[in-house]
């Protein structure tokens, strides 16, 4: 069975060696670092890989070069439950990927992670009970296979080689530059040009403060707003506490309750008492703004708080570049491209060198990867999730996908102790298979989307709902989406009551 250490053995396959692991882990981004880490320490005796496509890990902060680039979530709980964050609450790509490095050097993770090999397939055999994987090895070419008995995707939701760009008229006339920020060109020189970002989410919030220096100016032209909040990037309570000299584990728990608490009032005050919220946010955004700045206009949404994700801007810094005018924002629609800039419908012209498309990324269904059931191809979109988590009819698999109204990780440790419990009940019990099958009183419930459209309507996920599981009106059914609620039901989650089978 080979050693544990490596976690790696071989079999013979008709065509040339294939790789054997009890478990392997696919994407070495957040969820699977976390993943290999739980794994490692729940499961000691499970051999397993972690199978990036990219030449290093970190998943979206790999991805992601543009100026700025940083976490809209706080990194008490964006950062694992198991490794404290020492630093200032909202972190930049380079500090988010320290950190992760830092776990896989802390825990000897990196002889299990096998970088440049893109999963093509992946096909389940219930006669072998396993997955047997076909993998290329990108610096090679080479065409590997692996196998394993369980398969953890942990590739995140979005497709990391092209964001979303709409189709609009008239830009292939226009003569300056245009980037999706999920590519953007490396040591590429905007001084002193004019520039407009499409789009108010947070990669505008984030592109926009760190390019107004160097430009002429920059302009945010959206089509609608979007709610932000305000706030310094420092938590007083983590300040105090090492003033204190209380060890960072300690502080790491303590801040991160604090936050999560207040986070799920949030939550619940934006449902109940909405205008109390939105008073709240745009008192955050006025205190940095001229006294005559339109906030209905462009800083008013058309939804209630958290409907769509609220992006924090620490310390204010994009409001303080509208304020100093080395930055603005329109509120208005695209009519046409043309080769100075971009027609808007009101008949303005936005004159530009260089336009920033930050318009979304395409969400992805299970890495792009091509799965099949004993030679069947797996229709995802049929399937039901069991507990957002596992999906029925399919064997031996859970994905990550973490929550929208908290932090990713929290989700990610979550189902990291969900699945790790799994293995070992099915080691406990015998079991070589773990499949989720409706039971009979189940056959009856409502059918809803992977998400309530009118709990969270983004637009990635309105282009793509059609595209995922559907879940139920009851547990074990629901995609749950609230951490306050999973993080005491999913560690206690009966694994026999008759919602999996087991074999």
């Amino acid at each position: 069975m080979g050693n544990s250490k490596t976690g790696e053995h071989s079999a013979a396959s008709a065509t040339n060696l294939t790789e054997h692991f009890d478990v392997l882990i696919v994407g070495a981004g957040i969820s699977g670092i976390g993943g290999a880490y739980h794994l490692q320490d729940q499961c000691p005796d499970k051999s397993f890989a972690v199978l990036e496509a990219q030449d290093s890990f970190g998943g979206t902060w790999r991805t992601h070069k543009y100026p700025g680039i940083r976490s809209d979530s706080d990194l008490y709980t964006f950062g694992y439950r198991f490794k404290p964050w020492t630093s200032a609450p909202i972190a930049t790509a380079a500090e988010i990927t320290k950190y992760m490095g830092e776990v896989i050097e802390e825990n000897e993770l990196a002889s299990h992670i096998r970088y440049g090999h893109a999963i093509s397939s992946a096909s389940w055999s219930t006669e072998e009970k396993m997955w047997l994987l076909s993998v290329t090895v990108s610096d090679s070419n080479e065409q590997l296979n692996f196998s394993c008995n369980f398969l953890w995707m942990c590739q995140g939701y979005y497709r990391h080689s092209e964001g979303y760009t709409p189709s609009w008229p008239g830009v292939q006339d226009f003569q300056g530059d245009i980037i999706h920020p999920q590519t953007w060109p490396e040591n590429f020189d905007y001084s002193g040009k004019k520039v407009v970002v499409i789009g108010s989410g947070a990669t505008a919030a984030t592109l926009i403060p760190a390019m107004a220096e160097k430009c002429s100016h920059i302009t945010m032209l959206q089509r609608s707003p979007t709610y932000f909040a305000t706030g310094r990037n420092a938590i007083e309570v983590a300040d105090m506490l090492r003033e204190l000299e209380i060890p960072e584990e300690w502080v790491h728990e303590i801040v991160r309750k604090k936050i999560l608490l207040e986070q799920e009032k949030i939550a619940q005050m934006s449902r109940e008492h909405p205008e109390l919220v939105k008073a709240e946010l745009f008192k955050g955004i006025k205190q940095f703004l001229p006294d005559d700045y339109d906030i209905d206009q462009h800083f008013t949404p058309s939804y209630r708080p958290w409907h769509q994700r609220i992006a924090f801007v620490p310390d204010g810094d994009l409001f303080k570049r509208i304020a100093d005018g080395t930055a603005s924002v329109v509120t208005d629609e695209i009519q046409t491209f043309q080769s100075n800039g971009i027609l808007l419908k009101s008949g303005d012209v936005l004159e530009a060198d260089v336009i920033i498309t930050a318009t979304g990324f395409n969400l992805n269904v299970l890495g792009d990867i091509d799965f099949d059931i004993d030679s069947e191809p797996l229709n995802f979109s049929e399937s039901i999730t069991y507990r957002g988590a596992m999906f029925t009819g399919i064997p031996n698999m859970a994905w990550v996908f973490g929550y929208f109204r908290a932090s990713w990780t929290l989700r990610a440790d979550l189902i990291g102790d969900f699945v790790c419990r799994l293995l070992n009940h099915m080691e406990e019990t015998g079991s070589s298979v773990a499949v989720p099958r409706l039971r009979e009183e189940d056959k009856s419930m409502k059918l809803l989307p992977w998400v309530d459209p009118e709990d969270f309507n983004p637009g990635y996920l309105q282009r793509s709902v059609h595209l995922l599981p559907q879940q139920g009106d009851t547990d074990p059914w629901r995609h749950a989406q609230d951490y306050w609620t999973e993080k005491d039901l999913l560690p206690i989650a009966d694994l026999d009551d008759g919602a999996l089978s087991f074999r």
